[in-house]
């Protein structure tokens, strides 16, 4: 075990790293939500002003935009809940050799970046798209889907369905099977069991997915964006206007911080939700039925009626809008036609590959990039190791609450570390920007690796330790010879996983970049904000390739489904 003087010691590059890549952005815009002047160079006032907050409070647009922000994160929040559950039972009676491959299909969406994924959207919703093909072919209309509430909510559950259904899979992977064979043998259907058994025994995974889907969704802009149009204006479109466009940070971080209490006060009100959803989860007594029992029987044969058609319905609607807009990139990278929004198909082509080649613009975006990537990789792994021994064999009683601490950035909205941390690479000029950038990138990436690290530190075999260090081993010896070739499958997981995850971020990036410095998924994003050409989607579909590629990687160390376990 670690003592408490060395377990500070480890967890000390981490706590540090948060201070000052995520603490100290945050505080910053807190700092500058109350001040009064709006001008960039303002010197800072230390007595708090409420002005910003009163613009936001007498704004009706502004409020119009904040209440749409909170309805579109519940909506898709729903969605995603609906759309997750029978994707996620499906996973969990895959037969275990199939199971990686059942995994991939979630995971290569997931760790594609947004922007890609916005494109797929655009394609299928386009006037000439898969959808209003179907449509028309039905004999309606065609439709005008593309910049609306309809196509942004479509675009962000597409986005974040794939954190739902891995929350889900957790808990049902989990739960007894005798309980639904018992309630089978018991004659209830399989939507009654479900409603049930499976429902009420999943809830905490349903909690945890509801909280991230809608933290997540209420603070995203970039599919708001391109989906939208400008026609749509959500929140964090707001906060980038203010802060990138009009300079205006202190209206802007007065915007973050609204959201993000807005945001803890629905995650709080989804927890006291699931939680009186759970009496028996507290010691309480079971509330009585909600329904009568006659009404009762009526919705359980009803929903035993509609189960055949609808869960494989949900189904396909799910695993559809997880693959189908990635596949309408592919398809659209060879399309002989100059626009990456246009559907049709005009003829097969190389030419939009040949162009990546021939522009150095996306070379060097591309090699900078990597090179974020690889930084944020090594110094994530540099501090999350430590932190994750420390956390397993530490022996002091704040040990559960540092744990949690140290993922309080999967919690919080980025979009306000990203605003603060640029408000802060403007004080300190002195700092390059490439390091601000790695700064938050590893603030984003570093608890995503401290879970898998955590993980595998807890199953390390300490016999072979005690064994070694019997025979005579040094400590420096049973590390290198014991300790680290066991992690080594984990460490590959956690920095393949780190990788794709820096590689592709581009929400809170786009804060930090500068012309000279530029990421490919800002470069994406830029791109398909103004021009459209249609290189953009053979881009996109490089990206496909490699999330793909490291993914195929990573399986061979651990397998897709038993990674994620971890």
């Amino acid at each position: 075990m670690i003592r408490p003087g060395w377990a500070a010691a480890l967890a000390a590059p981490y706590a540090a790293w948060m201070m000052v890549a995520f603490a100290a952005p945050l505080g910053a815009v807190l700092l500058m939500s109350v001040q009064e002047s709006p001008e960039p160079f303002a010197p800072l006032s230390w007595t708090p002003d409420w002005i910003n907050y009163q613009e936001i409070a007498g704004d009706a647009f502004l409020r119009r935009v904040i209440v749409n922000t909170v309805l579109l994160g519940l909506g898709v929040t729903a969605a995603s809940a609906i759309l997750a559950y029978p994707i996620a039972l499906w996973l969990t009676r895959l037969p275990a050799r199939w199971r990686p491959w059942g995994f991939a299909l979630i995971l290569v969406p997931l760790l594609t970046n947004v922007v890609v994924r916005s494109l797929g959207i655009i394609l299928l919703l386009s006037p000439a798209g898969v959808v209003s093909g179907i449509v028309q072919a039905l004999g309606f209309p065609r439709p005008n889907l593309l910049f609306g509430w309809f196509a942004v909510g479509l675009a962000l559950v597409q986005v974040f369905l794939p954190y739902m259904v891995l929350a889900l899979y957790d808990v049902l992977e989990a739960q007894e099977k005798r309980l639904t064979e018992a309630a089978q043998g018991l004659g209830a259907g399989p939507a009654t069991t479900f409603l049930k058994v499976t429902l009420p025994l999943s809830l905490p995974g349903l909690r945890a997915g509801l909280v991230v889907v809608f933290l997540l969704s209420s603070t995203a802009y970039v599919s708001a964006t391109l989906v939208g149009g400008r026609q749509v204006w959500v929140s964090a479109m707001v906060v980038f206007r203010e802060g990138l466009d009009n300079l205006n940070f202190p209206l802007a971080s007065a915007m973050a911080t609204v959201m993000l209490v807005l945001s803890v006060l629905v995650t709080l009100l989804i927890g006291r939700a699931i939680a009186l959803a759970m009496p028996w989860a507290h010691g309480r007594r079971r509330r009585a039925p909600l329904l009568p029992a006659a009404a009762a029987r009526t919705l359980f044969a009803a929903a035993e009626a509609v189960r055949p058609v609808l869960s494989p319905l949900l189904f396909g609607l799910g695993t559809a809008l997880l693959l189908f807009p990635l596949l309408l990139v592919v398809v659209a990278s060879v399309n002989d036609t100059p626009q990456a929004t246009v559907a049709a198909f005009h003829g097969f082509t190389w030419r939009w590959y040949g162009l990546i080649l021939d522009n150095p613009r996306y070379l060097g975006d591309a090699w900078i990039s990597l090179q974020l990537a690889v930084a944020t990789v090594l110094a994530g792994l540099l501090i999350s190791l430590p932190a994750a021994f420390v956390l397993v064999r530490g022996t002091f009683r704040a040990k559960e609450a540092l744990g949690a601490a140290f993922l309080l950035p999967l919690a919080l909205p980025g979009i306000a570390v990203g605003l603060g941390m640029l408000r802060l690479l403007q004080w300190f000029t002195a700092v390059p920007a490439f390091l601000g950038i790695l700064a938050v990138h590893v603030v984003l990436v570093a608890p995503f690796m401290l879970v898998f690290l955590r993980a595998s530190v807890a199953g390390l075999d300490r016999t072979l330790e005690e064994a070694a260090q019997g025979l005579g081993a040094t400590r420096r010896q049973v590390l290198m010879h014991v300790i680290l070739p066991q992690l080594a499958p984990g460490i590959a997981v956690a920095c393949i996983l780190g990788f794709l995850i820096s590689f592709g971020e581009v929400t809170v990036t786009a804060f930090l970049t500068t012309a000279r410095l530029q990421t490919l998924p800002v470069r994406i994003y830029a791109e398909a904000t103004f021009s459209l050409e249609n290189t953009v989607n053979a881009i996109s579909t490089l990206t496909i390739l490699l999330t793909i590629a490291l993914l195929l990687l990573l399986n061979r160390f651990v397998p897709l489904d038993r990674a994620w376990k971890r």
